[in-house]
């Protein structure tokens, strides 16, 4: 009698390298913060050092490519789970409650610098600030409050931003202004979206007060899309189901 063929599982290589910052944005708002990956540390590969050999030495030496049923089994022993990302020369490696090499103080890659918590500092990279805060909304029947990413441009990168289009609002067309709005590349979220609109506003008000053509809000363009997460995704669904299964269930 024929025997059924057995499906042999392969296991598929641990995907670290952003496609773009904001792959690297959109996978920490959207999967790491979600699951518990509060804890990060932040590094800089050397110039003429191959990243793909600092990924490797730190998935090995971190014991983070590990299937989801390996990181569920450590979760329920009170271990930490952990995530490596990479775009170009930056790092971050994320990390969950509980006891973990990470922790030890002589770790985090060789960088020398301490692990720190999203939910006080938050995460600096590429002109954003990303972080995890409570929802503000009491919750009725004494559940617990809500907590959400909060993805906004840092201080310096907002105040630069500002900066240049107010001294540049009354110098213009409106069609050069639509053109300049146009080059941010910035995902819009709900922090950015604010942060942008605030800044047309400004801009607005300089033009108001010389009498010239205001800009319609459409030149922001607010509506922010996924993006490819990783170098070798090859479509848009791909990005969403990786958001999805990155983080611990």
């Amino acid at each position: 009698m024929k025997q059924p063929r057995r499906h042999m599982r392969t296991k598929h290589k641990y995907r670290c390298e952003a496609s773009s910052p904001e792959a690297v944005v959109q996978l920490i708002a959207a999967s790491y913060l979600r699951y518990g990956y509060y804890w990060y540390v932040t590094g800089k590969i050397p110039d003429g050092k191959p990243p793909e050999a600092v990924d490797q030495k730190l998935i090995a030496k971190y014991g983070i490519d590990v299937s989801e049923w390996q990181r569920s089994k450590r979760r329920k022993s009170g271990l930490a789970n952990s995530h490596y990302l990479r775009h170009g020369q930056w790092f971050i490696l994320m990390l969950t409650e509980g006891h973990h090499a990470i922790r030890s103080p002589t770790s985090a890659g060789g960088e020398g610098e301490q692990l720190k918590d999203c939910r006080r500092i938050p995460i600096r990279f590429a002109g954003y600030s990303i972080s995890y805060r409570r929802s503000g909304v009491a919750q009725s029947g004494g559940r617990p409050v809500k907590w959400h990413a909060h993805v906004r441009l840092d201080s310096a990168t907002y105040a630069a931003m500002k900066a240049h289009y107010e001294a540049i609002a009354v110098h213009r067309t409106p069609e050069n202004l639509a053109t300049e709005f146009a080059k941010i590349t910035y995902s819009r979220y709900a922090p950015i979206r604010r942060q942008l609109l605030n800044i047309l506003r400004r801009v607005n008000k300089h033009r108001k007060r010389q009498s010239l053509a205001t800009l319609p809000y459409a030149v922001l363009n607010l509506h922010r899309s996924s993006v490819k997460v990783y170098v070798d995704t090859t479509t848009p669904v791909d990005s969403i189901q990786a958001c999805r299964k990155a983080g611990d269930r």
